[in-house]
């Protein structure tokens, strides 16, 4: 078969989540067995296209990575565009990616990754290189996409979480305060809490007052419930921290000495009730293992779509889902945006009238 790209390269930039091998898989191995084509895979993200760290990628490894997590290309924050100098020899980033995608004799770029990455992913496409992306991030904030691949692995292992903190909560009528990742958006935390029963469930999207979390917690122990879970993103703000600008929160922050916003809230709940509080932070737990089997089928569905248009020669594209169909937007509509939960979302309605708290 004929195809527009011979050549291409492959990478993953940014945090590491599941499904980024099973995406990989899904673009390279139709690209050998359906049309041949050649492909550079770039180790450690943007910065081995900047570097001309990578080589060529043979079939077998691509087999039997369907179900592991990580990145066999390996990944980094490298940000081309953000850092343009070279810090050693002052060289231009973006220039030498240009010049090493010449150089492989490349006629397009794959790229795997969250915001940042679909940023960069537009700059380069702006700068004259055939681009296709595929959307990556466990926080599914990525705009112009349903979801995005990796989410549904890191809900799994969030909700786990909570669940096995209800046996220790009811056992020892505690309060247990879980943080969970999503520094700008709370898609992460509004759907573990929402899955894993939480009483309370705090995102960025909705400042809180600490007075109805207290309110709230107060009014499930008057009425016999000796526990109560309360999740929480770790880019939750209270209402007073929402009327400050990013600096002035951090500055705040970093006065309290709390060493994330979990610890702050546990530490109110219990200076303002009878309650026993404890903390959890799932950390990188959430990033790490085997991507679901929604995952592995969202990735492969991507990998796959993403090769359909390098066959075709349609570039400067991101994959999406859109109403469970995988369709192709334009990079330079979705690059820089990001999707926050809306504040009338079905799922947060859901929760209300179940009873869930939200602090407002």
């Amino acid at each position: 078969m004929s195809s527009a790209t011979k050549k291409f390269g492959i990478l993953t930039s940014g945090g590491d989540c599941p499904g980024l091998n099973a995406a990989i898989r899904g673009v390279v191995k139709p690209a050998f067995g359906l049309y041949g084509m050649n492909v550079w895979g770039s180790r450690g993200g943007f910065r081995g296209m900047i570097t001309g760290d990578g080589h060529w990628l043979e079939s077998e490894e691509v087999s039997g990575i369907l179900t592991r997590g990580g990145t066999i290309l390996g990944t980094s924050r490298e940000k081309p565009f953000k850092s343009e100098k070279d810090s050693k020899e002052g060289l231009h980033k973006p220039d030498l990616i240009v010049e090493n995608y010449k150089k492989l004799g490349l006629d397009a770029l794959v790229v795997l990754g969250g915001n940042g990455t679909v940023k960069t992913a537009n700059l380069l496409s702006e700068a004259g290189l055939n681009v296709v992306a595929l959307p990556k991030t466990i926080d599914n904030d990525l705009w112009g996409t349903d979801m995005t691949f990796g989410f549904h692995s890191a809900l799994d292992v969030a909700t786990e979480g909570i669940d096995r903190l209800h046996s220790t909560a009811d056992s020892h009528n505690r309060v247990m305060v879980v943080e969970i990742m999503g520094h700008k958006a709370g898609w992460l935390t509004l759907y573990s809490g929402l899955a894993g029963g939480g009483d309370v469930i705090l995102i960025p999207e909705i400042p809180y007052n600490i007075n109805s979390v207290i309110e709230h917690l107060g009014k499930r122990s008057s009425e016999g419930k000796n526990f109560s879970i309360v999740a929480v993103a770790e880019g939750a703000v209270s209402t007073e921290e929402a009327k400050l600008g990013k600096k002035e929160i951090r500055k705040k922050r970093a006065s309290e000495g709390y060493p994330s916003i979990s610890y702050r809230l546990a530490q109110e709940i219990e200076a303002h009730s009878d309650a026993e509080a404890r903390v959890t932070v799932l950390g990188y737990l959430q990033r790490g293992g085997k991507p679901s089997a929604y995952d592995r089928i969202l990735s492969t569905r991507f990998g796959t779509a993403a090769l359909d248009l390098l066959q075709k020669g349609e570039y400067g594209k991101m994959v999406a889902l859109e109403d469970d169909k995988v369709v192709a937007k334009d990079l330079s509509k979705v690059a820089g945006k990001l999707k926050l939960v809306p504040t009338d979302h079905d799922h947060i309605r859901t929760a209300r009238m179940i009873g869930t708290c939200f602090g407002d």
